[in-house]
Parts: C-alpha cells; structure tokens; sequence
C-alpha cells in the first residue's frame, strides 16, 4: 500500500461539510458532544464495501448506545449514494466527496494496486473523532466483516 498522510490521534479533525443520500447537508459540527466514526470507503455497490456498510448496519444501535455516530463518505455522488443506502436499508449518513475534498483533507486519497494494476482511489480508513473534533483513533487495516466490533474495541482501549 502506498504511504498515506494520515491525521495523528489528537490532531483537529478537519472540517467538512457535503451532502447525503438525502441531499441534506451534514457538517463536522453537527457532531460536536457527540463521538463520530468517520468511515471512507472506496466505492457503492462493490463486495467490500456492501459487506462493511452492512456490518454497520446491523450493529448501528450499538454504536449508537456507545455514544457514536456513524458517517460514510466515498468519491461517489449523491445519486449512487442514494441507491446504496436504499438497497441495504443503511441508517446512517452517506456523504458525497467527488471532488475529493475530504477524502484529501483525511489523507485516504493515494495510490493503490489491484490485479497489477495502479491507480488513485480512497484506501478504506476510519477515524473515530471525539466530542471536541479532535481525533481519537484511526482504524488502518478495517475488517469489513467485523468492522462494528473494531470500532467497539478500540473505544473500549480508549476508554481505560
């Protein structure tokens, strides 16, 4: 994988605004008191990223009893976002970055490899963010499977 510049824990999350799949626009600061998980992912509708959207969903009213909010964000627009979250009923905000502002503003936009071939894309990255905006955590190596329980033990780690 390609050297990423990542943010640092305890570093100001830098601010973003975008629309989601319901063309509302959602903010860094609608977070403020509350924790996020700021999850990029590559792109809608491919395996990975349908299998880890999914394993948030299904564990979303855990999240939520811990506190956090959940939050998307990919390079796809609002359109593919919408069908996304429609088809597997997804509760939480999708935002749209095509002109890749956050995703560079977070450092997941890089090179990437797949079947030999190199590319610019969004490496799957997630951070979780406190009640201030300042970064907690970063999830480098997500388990799209089990990607709820990652978040779940790294808070229970910052917890102690």
């Amino acid at each position: 994988m390609a050297k990423l510049n990542l943010l640092e824990p305890g570093t100001e999350a830098p601010y973003f605004e975008a629309l989601d799949q319901h063309e509302k626009l959602v903010k860094l600061t609608d977070f403020r008191g509350k924790k996020l998980v700021l999850y990029f992912y590559p792109k809608d509708m491919t395996p990975g990223c349908t299998v880890e959207a999914k394993n948030l969903r299904d564990n979303y009213e855990i999240l939520k009893k811990e506190g956090l909010e959940v939050v998307g964000v990919s390079t796809d627009d609002v359109e593919s976002h919408k069908k996304f979250a429609a088809k597997h009923n997804l509760p939480f905000s999708l935002l749209a970055d095509p002109e890749k502002k956050i995703v560079k503003a977070y450092g997941v936009w890089g090179k990437k490899k797949m079947f030999g071939k190199e590319y610019e894309g969004t490496h799957r990255i997630t951070y979780i963010i406190d009640e201030e905006g300042k970064i907690l955590d970063v999830i480098k190596k997500v388990k799209t499977k089990e990607h709820a329980q990652q978040i779940l033990e790294r808070l229970q780690k910052l917890n102690k």
